[in-house]
């Protein structure tokens, strides 16, 4: 028995917008977050009532009442509460990967449509209690008797009580991501004024696609808010003038707030289906998912490689089952972590010796057109909810396809753990 693999239709996404941490969203949850992403994109859709093959989507950092949240998310909204959910996670991948996972079902026949998403929350983040505190109160709980609780809560002492907050950084090497960074950008030999101008024109290009009513489909207000409140009119000088934010002691970090993704708060679900289902039920396609891949590097042995810059390498192995080059796309869509990520993603694949040692290709890759890549602002000038920037992008670049009428894009997203996950979208 065969089984024939079929094409899986994009046909639109939806987010809230995206809020500087602490800001507009200080007090909204995930499931908040995510349900009206969700309720958002039924209600343009015109899904209230349907039964969807199956809800994917994660968030990053979340507290434990949300071990079931896309499920919980999903019973929330207008979809009928016979639809499936799971859980997803793979840090700044989780949206791309619910793609992926949606898709490989829609792929196979096992759905015939579904949604993936994201969620995140650094204002919501979970507060731990010290060691200390956690494994008194474990003997607490265990004690039988009121005078062995009393005993054992008599050991709390005040810095039992200091509380821990996540972080955002590596377990294995102890340095966060803009530490991580730093040295990447150092050895590609990236400037402070290329990175600076990467997110110069992340927030120019944000500015003018909003001004043209780019997102008024894409996007829907959420607690007041309308669009995304980190994007602001960009300055080179002001950006110039900023102090490095993580290699402060040196005097040569070149990563700053102003070329540095900010800690936000947000969430983005995307609808995917058969071609056959998007018919039946009178929705346009506006571009396929086609190819993708997931990679990751050693950070952190002898030969480690830049904490993120695992893209490189996955969508160099898409790129060799796809038949493409590099060259091949119209739109360019590279998560900006950090613009020197960008940056030093762009350079290695132009260097002849990284493409022939590191991705045992006979040559370099080559460079892109510039003017091709983020053309309507990415991650520096939106925020990174963590979860939700795979669907942001994904959405994106289906209708920058479907208003072109043709060709195809390129994704690339870094994600911690020395991760990436890629994806090539095509126009119908």
């Amino acid at each position: 028995m065969t089984q024939q693999i079929r094409r899986v239709a994009i046909i639109g996404g939806n987010r809230i917008p995206f809020a500087r941490s602490n800001s507009t969203y200080s007090y909204a949850s995930n499931q908040d977050m995510l349900t009206a992403a969700l309720n958002g994109l039924i209600n343009r859709y015109d899904l209230q009532g349907k039964k969807i093959g199956e809800v994917v989507a994660g968030s990053v950092i979340k507290h434990s009442r949300d071990f079931n949240l896309a499920r919980e998310c999903t019973l929330s909204t207008a979809l009928s509460p016979m639809t499936p959910a799971t859980d997803i996670q793979q840090a700044c991948g989780t949206g791309l990967q619910a793609c992926m996972q949606v898709a490989n079902k829609i792929a196979l026949g096992h759905i015939d449509c579904g949604i993936a998403g994201g969620s995140d929350t650094t204002s919501d983040a979970p507060i731990g209690v010290s060691e200390g505190l956690r494994k008194i109160l474990l003997d607490v709980n265990r004690a039988k008797t009121t005078g062995q609780r009393l005993k054992l809560l008599s050991k709390i002492r005040p810095r039992h009580l200091a509380p821990l907050t996540p972080r955002n950084g590596e377990p294995r090497t102890n340095m966060s991501m803009g530490e991580h960074t730093e040295i990447t950008v150092k050895e590609w030999g990236i400037t402070r004024e290329e990175q600076d101008e990467i997110a110069f024109n992340s927030h120019k290009n944000l500015l003018a696609a909003y001004d043209r009513g780019f997102f008024d489909d894409l996007v829907t207000p959420f607690q007041g808010l309308e669009k995304d409140n980190l994007a602001r009119e960009p300055n080179l000088d002001k950006m110039a003038s900023l102090k490095p934010a993580f290699d402060k002691k040196s005097g040569k970090g070149t990563l700053t707030a102003a070329n540095s993704s900010a800690l936000t708060d947000g969430a983005s679900c995307v609808l995917l289906a058969s071609e056959e289902w998007a018919k039946e039920n009178n929705l346009p396609v506006r571009a396929y998912l086609s190819f993708y891949e997931t990679a990751a590097v050693d950070f952190v042995g002898k030969d480690a490689e830049g904490l993120l810059m695992a893209p490189a390498y996955a969508v160099s192995s898409m790129l060799d089952r796809a038949g493409l080059t590099l060259q091949d796309f119209d739109f360019y869509e590279i998560h900006e972590a950090f613009a020197g990520v960008v940056a030093s993603t762009l350079k290695a694949w132009e260097d002849e010796t990284f493409c022939k040692e590191k991705l045992g290709r006979d040559g370099a890759m080559g460079s892109i057109d510039r003017s091709k890549l983020n053309v309507n602002g990415s991650s520096i000038a939106t925020g990174h909810p963590f979860a939700a920037t795979g669907g942001r992008l994904v959405s994106s670049l289906a209708k920058m396809l479907e208003e072109k009428g043709s060709g195809r894009g390129l994704i690339s997203i870094c994600a911690a753990g020395g991760q990436g996950v890629v994806a090539i979208l095509e126009a119908k």
